[in-house]
């Protein structure tokens, strides 16, 4: 049988990239048919239903006719391996070019990181930008991998592995060659949260009774420092996809962050409540947040600034979350900046900050926008796709989008307490733009981390074609939800822990394995490298 190429797909796909490639283990080609043995019986068959010969007169006609038949069919198979060798072709071509981009790193990071706002970098879209951009994307869908929401796990609410060995047990080589987690941040529980704290039903024998893992510092090894241009701390915030009516569980008033404890000079700059709550509550009776996750982060964040400006290095700051994760990388990062936590002495200059956000929902009012962009310089690039809601609130009433005369009525004459502004950048895609995703009802798939790289990877502008640049694996959309077009053959939400995480003791018992020891071991707090700083 003739191969089946993406040209002969059917007319409602035209959108299809001509290959699929190799490394993202989604062909559109197929192998020729296997050939059946010459005999006398196959010859029938074969004519009958595969050949569809026409009926031969005599037995010299047949023969001819099914020899004719079968040269065709090798002419094909050589048509076959020609698109597979230009499928591996293709590939080798993206991975020079990839190579090519990343000796560009060093000398463009800046830009890169935001010095321009991204500036002609979005449309067409940077190969640069576009690879950074996954993996910052992957370093915050790290959270989700290694999260423990099993209710019946006595851990729920934990990361599932040590920081020492985070991204090599979730399969990440480049960023366990890349990156060293320094540091576990937790939040304490909040009844205000339930989606963000998932409940377990271990009861008494519960890890911690107040505490939720929601995120991780890490900084860049000395190698990955020399391909990046500079040393960087990355800062991911956990977020939620359990359930989407946590914005509403949240849809609260603007509070001023300096009620918060951080240091803002203007009264004016404020915060949703519920988002200053979970970044600032604390339990002086929990071990894991006897601090709260502001002064985890501050902490970290100075400790790594301080030892690597003290030995002359460029130093930047990136942060980067999903949805409720988005919020807190945003709050994060301007606090950073506020409280100066980003700076290592008097006369040092202040590290760059830069949010990489994802399906964020808006953070603060229009004065916490100026306050960010304006005038402290952090820099913010936001991933949305234009069909996800969650984008949208709060302040669906009055955004950025109106008229800045009704926004200074509504919010200083009405003192309306609902007048949000989104802050920085804005890189808008469109799921329908993709042949691999279906037409879905589902929120929750327009809202999924893993299809927003998806997107990412095979944007390259508008109104351009939609083709993978990389080869990102497209199975990786049904990690957790139901997104990809069935044909594909991925099920939906195939991720997950080999036997749900339970392993046969040495008695041959089936339990759950320990993580007490090195949960204490990643969250010490009388380290004396982790003093904590008050303000």
């Amino acid at each position: 049988m003739a191969p089946l190429s993406c040209r002969d797909l059917p007319a409602q796909l035209p959108t299809l990239p001509r290959r699929a490639t190799a490394h993202a283990q989604l062909s559109f080609l197929r192998a020729p048919a296997p050939r059946q043995p010459l005999t006398s019986t196959a010859s029938a068959s074969t004519s009958a239903s595969t050949l569809r010969l026409p009926l031969a007169a005599t037995r010299d006609e047949a023969i001819a006719s099914l020899v004719g038949h079968l040269e065709h069919d090798v002419a094909h198979g050589h048509q076959y391996r020609d698109d597979v060798q230009d499928e591996e072709e293709d590939d080798d071509a993206r991975r020079r070019g990839a190579r090519k981009h990343q000796e560009e790193l060093p000398a463009r990071w800046r830009e890169i990181h935001g010095r321009d706002d991204w500036a002609g970098l979005l449309d067409p879209m940077d190969p640069l930008l576009r690879s950074e951009l996954i993996r910052y994307g992957e370093l915050a869908q790290a959270c989700y991998d290694a999260f423990d929401y099993d209710p019946y796990s006595r851990y729920c609410g934990s990361c599932k592995y040590p920081r020492r060995e985070l991204f090599e047990r979730l399969g990440m080589a480049g960023a366990a060659r890349g990156y060293a987690v320094s540091r576990y941040l937790y939040a304490t529980s909040n009844f205000r949260f339930p989606a963000f704290f998932p409940p377990s039903r271990a009861g008494a024998k519960i890890w911690s009774q107040s505490a939720n893992w929601i995120g991780y510092v890490a900084v860049s090894t000395d190698e990955e420092s020399a391909r990046l241009g500079r040393r960087d701390v990355a800062i991911a915030w956990r977020g939620t996809v359990t359930r989407l009516e946590w914005v509403s569980d949240l849809m609260d008033f603007l509070r001023p962050v300096a009620e918060e404890g951080i240091p803002c000079p203007d009264p004016d700059v404020k915060v949703l409540a519920g988002f200053a709550d979970l970044y600032t509550d604390k339990d002086p009776t929990c071990r894991f947040c006897k601090y709260s996750a502001r002064e985890q982060v501050l902490t970290e964040v100075r400790r790594l600034v301080g030892r690597y400006a003290a030995l002359g290095e460029d130093v930047s700051i990136t942060v980067t979350g999903h949805s409720l994760g988005s919020a807190l990388a945003m709050l994060s990062a301007y606090d950073i900046a506020e409280s100066g936590a980003n700076v290592a002495g008097q006369a040092a200059a202040a590290a760059p900050v830069c949010v990489y956000s994802f399906a964020g929902p808006r953070v603060g009012n229009a004065a916490f926008r100026r306050r960010f962009e304006s005038e402290l310089g952090v820099k913010a690039l936001r991933v949305v796709n234009v069909h996800d809601n969650v984008t949208r609130m709060p302040g669906i009433l009055v955004n950025e989008g109106a008229p800045e005369a009704v926004r200074r009525v509504a919010e200083r004459l009405l003192r309306v307490p609902w007048c949000y502004s989104h802050v920085g950048v804005e890189l808008a895609l469109d799921h329908k733009r993709s042949p691999f995703l279906k037409d879905t009802l589902d929120p929750a798939c327009y809202h999924d981390l893993e299809a927003h790289l998806h997107l990412i990877d095979g944007y390259h502008g508008r109104g351009e074609r939609f083709v993978l640049a990389s080869g990102r694996d497209p199975a990786l959309v049904n990690k957790a939800c139901d997104f990809l077009k069935d044909h594909h053959g991925v099920p939906p939400c195939w991720r997950q822990d080999e036997n749900k995480g339970m392993v046969r003791g040495r008695d041959g018992r089936w339990v759950q394995p320990d993580r007490h020891g090195w949960h204490l071991d990643d969250h010490d707090h009388d380290d004396p490298n982790h003093h904590h700083h008050h303000h």
